[in-house]
């Protein structure tokens, strides 16, 4: 068994578009509007992974704080974390300072999507 993809809805299909595809550099395969759900589907890929970018009209907010059950992050490994942290803060993006894994010494940093998904950043 291996990993396929991880779905995610948003709110602002440009938003999303401009986050994943170029901020975090996800290439888009293919985008299509669902006239029967009045819903857009776009497909993200990078080095092997895929998410799958879903609009839904008056999708309720997913609570996050306090946290919430079900998906809790999305986390991407990188092999320089200090120049993709750097890149996001050139790009606008609020980020975490750069952290220490106490149990890896791994280093990581959080961030928020445009609709406050809690991305993580993991040194590989």
């Amino acid at each position: 068994m291996n990993f396929h993809h991880v779905a995610i809805i948003v709110s602002d299909r440009l938003k999303a578009h401009h986050f994943y595809g170029d901020i975090l550099g996800f290439k888009l395969i293919h985008e299509e509007f669902r006239e029967q759900r009045n819903s857009y589907k776009m497909d993200f890929e990078r080095e092997g992974m895929r998410l799958e970018i879903f609009t839904f009209p008056d999708a309720p907010k997913r609570p996050s704080y306090p946290e919430s059950e079900g998906l809790r992050h999305l986390a991407f490994g990188v092999n320089d974390i200090v120049e993709l942290h750097q890149d996001l803060k050139r790009k606008g993006i609020s980020v975490e300072d750069i952290r220490e894994d106490h149990l890896t010494a791994k280093k990581f940093f959080f961030f928020a999507d445009p609709d406050d998904l809690p991305i993580e950043i993991m040194e590989n």
